[in-house]
């Protein structure tokens, strides 16, 4: 029976960035619906209009007149997937979390065998396009080498990062900060957070409406995100040991540079001015010095950080009284 209201205390909720999706954007929703209602549990599908410039937002009002769960967000302009997704999980009221896209190419009837999977035992179940309907050279070869360097430098081994529709703990969404287009390293900050991950095989449709939003052009920022990652990983609240240690390191291998060059003009008599060994001696130590002072002030920035924001550099999993 069609529920009349919205549930206040939903036990799943669904969010779903959009950005100029208007043409999917009922067929989505009905698929959701239907497969959602079929569970017999309460959900609330939250749409996140990203700042759409077709008429998709005009088409979003008239799907929430329709189907009462349906929750919509309107941002002032677009912010990305990263930031959209994260205003639905600051909005978010079931203690489970779905995320999926918004172009038809996620299968909303793999959201129980996700949710199953998650009341399993796991913080975080993933998606795995194992027959990836897109082009090959634009989006599937990209996607390959990406998700094999991810999964070799974090140590985070999956399948595939890329995919958005995933099942999340309520308590582990709400930790994640996305911001530029960090949305496809989830896997990476939820293992950050200790995060036990699985993943699971699901279905993967052609893009039939609308345009999308991906190119190989996003390879760039993919790397560049990629190093962020591995700093968070490994030295998010502890950066002197980044930058004291790799400074102090081009510091005394200059500094010997210099005291060899000393010892060879006073003991030798050997003129070293034209020498480009002393350039390279002076360049190192100041290099050296100018990177342990980096690491002093991010020192300084992350523990005002976290002073300032009452954040703790711990995560609990449960408490039992």
């Amino acid at each position: 029976m069609k529920p009349m209201t919205a549930p206040s205390s939903p036990e799943i909720s669904i969010i779903v960035p959009v950005y100029n999706e208007s043409p999917n954007l009922t067929p989505l929703s009905q698929g959701i619906v239907r497969v959602l209602r079929g569970m017999g549990r309460s959900f609330e599908l939250i749409l996140v209009d990203d700042g759409s410039i077709d008429d998709s937002p005009q088409r979003l009002r008239q799907i929430k007149e329709h189907i009462p769960e349906v929750r919509i967000l309107f941002l002032r302009r677009n912010f990305g997937q990263s930031a959209a997704m994260t205003a639905g999980f600051d909005h978010a009221r079931g203690p489970i979390v779905v995320t999926m896209d918004g172009d038809l190419q996620n299968d909303p009837e793999n959201i129980p065998l996700l949710i199953s999977k998650l009341e399993s035992g796991y913080d975080l179940v993933t998606g795995w396009r194992k027959k990836r309907k897109d082009p090959f050279l634009t989006r599937r070869l990209p996607s390959r080498i990406a998700n094999w360097v991810i999964g070799r430098t974090t140590g985070v081994r999956l399948h595939d990062y890329g995919c958005s529709l995933k099942v999340y703990r309520s308590d582990l969404a709400k930790q994640l900060l996305l911001y530029g287009d960090l949305h496809r390293f989830i896997p990476v900050l939820a293992a950050f957070y200790g995060a036990r991950i699985a993943e699971v095989v699901v279905i993967h449709h052609p893009r039939k409406e609308g345009k999308s939003n991906y190119g190989i052009g996003r390879t760039f920022r993919v790397l560049s995100d990629l190093m962020l990652m591995l700093f968070f990983r490994k030295f998010a609240t502890r950066p002197l040991q980044l930058f004291g240690l790799s400074g102090g390191g081009l510091f005394m291998i200059g500094f010997f540079i210099e005291l060899y060059l000393t010892w060879v003009k006073l003991w030798h008599g050997q003129d070293i001015g034209g020498r480009p060994l002393l350039l390279l001696g002076v360049l190192l130590i100041i290099t050296g010095i100018v990177l342990f002072g980096i690491g002093l002030c991010s020192e300084l920035v992350v523990r005002t950080y976290y002073e300032a924001t009452g954040k703790r550099i711990y995560a609990v999993r449960e408490v039992l009284e």
